[in-house]
């Protein structure tokens, strides 16, 4: 079964099933049973184990290095506190950034943070990290369990080009990115992130090594591909017409600009890298329960259906995308899913650098 057939098999089964519920338990109360059903919930929601939650607050809070920005991760954090009246503090800095933080800490003996949240955790040093087996983590696709229990992804970053609507007409999408190079009218106006190795990787594995270089070539020479810092800060680009297109991009943040209001959209072209945004917990976490209730938190219903507020897409396949559907795009497309090492992720980091300009 493949990463896309799973997702869609299982969103299916639950919506049968919830489906089934309601037809037996229906009742002339129905409506009022509901709404107390939904108080009980919000009051007890299912992710707080109670044992743990005793622990975590003799610890009082706990912090958190995320890469997420504060739009995005302070509400998340709120929702958190309010259901366990515990104080949260939140330290955001890029992926590399927090990586390079994490390991002065650590030379410096110094342990002020008790979970990370980012897509690199799997390219950090494992002994880091505890295994922990959180009871929502059997909610998420398998491709979002970590090995051996170090890591679990809370929302998968899919890859796609993204283009500004008022700028080009869906129907002048190509479909393949050899079409690219027929764009002659797109010169100067496409633009990549200074760091999307993984994409590189993925070109040259979908089209082989020889072939997939000499396309990456041709398509920066071809269009003059700029080079930009940060993922967000292109869609944001692209949506407000600084660019007409994105080379590649996080469809979730395209989705997000798009959630906000810009002309922008994404389409497929393959191969789509996929990789996740995960959370892991510090082997020698001051608040290791809070931390640990935290991660479980993130893997909940509740927690992924708050990050869909801002486009992520979730791994759990009983929690929908925002808006709908946006899976449905990538369905019949030929799926990378990357989880590169450290020394595999520097060694592509360095292909990119040498292909590609560096940021303007």
């Amino acid at each position: 079964m493949s990463f896309m057939t799973a997702f869609g098999v299982a969103a299916r089964s639950a919506a049968v099933a919830a489906a089934a519920l309601a037809a037996l338990s229906w009742s002339p109360n129905a409506r009022a049973d509901e709404a107390a059903g939904v108080q009980v919930a919000q009051a007890n929601p299912s992710w707080i184990d109670p044992k743990l939650l005793a622990e975590a607050k003799k610890e009082g809070s706990f912090t958190l290095y995320g890469s997420m920005n504060e739009e995005e991760a302070l509400p998340l954090l709120k929702k958190f506190e309010t259901a366990s009246g515990l104080k949260t503090e939140y330290v955001r800095n890029s992926d590399t950034g927090l990586m390079a933080r994490i390991m002065v800490e650590v030379r410096a003996n110094k342990q002020s943070w008790d979970a990370l949240q980012t897509t690199t955790v799997s390219k950090m040093p494992e002994q880091l990290f505890v295994a922990f087996d959180p009871p929502e983590a059997k909610n998420i696709i398998p491709e979002a369990r970590g090995p051996n229990k170090k890591w679990y992804g809370v929302y998968a970053n899919y890859n796609s080009p993204g283009y500004n609507t008022n700028l080009v007409k869906k129907e002048d999408l190509p479909k393949t990115y050899e079409d690219f190079l027929k764009k002659k009218d797109w010169v100067g106006k496409v633009a990549i992130d200074f760091s999307d190795r993984e994409w590189l990787r993925a070109m040259y594995e979908h089209y082989g090594e020889a072939k997939g270089k000499k396309l990456v070539d041709d398509l920066i020479q071809t269009l003059k591909v700029v080079t930009t810092n940060g993922h967000l800060a292109l869609a944001r680009s692209v949506g407000a017409g600084e660019y007409a297109v994105e080379l590649n991009n996080y469809t979730n943040l395209i989705v997000n600009v798009k959630l906000a209001g810009g002309p922008t959209d994404f389409w497929v072209v393959d191969p789509v890298v996929v990789f996740f945004g995960q959370i892991g917990v510090n082997a020698k976490a001051p608040h290791p329960n809070a931390a640990r209730l935290f991660a479980n938190f993130m893997l909940s219903p509740e927690g992924q259906k708050q990050l869909t507020t801002a486009g992520r897409i979730p791994t759990r396949p009983d929690v929908e995308t925002n808006p709908p559907g946006v899976l449905k795009a990538f369905e019949g497309h030929k799926l990378n899913v990357s989880t590169m090492t450290s020394e595999e992720d520097e060694r592509w980091m360095k292909r990119f650098k040498d292909t590609f300009s560096q940021p303007r």
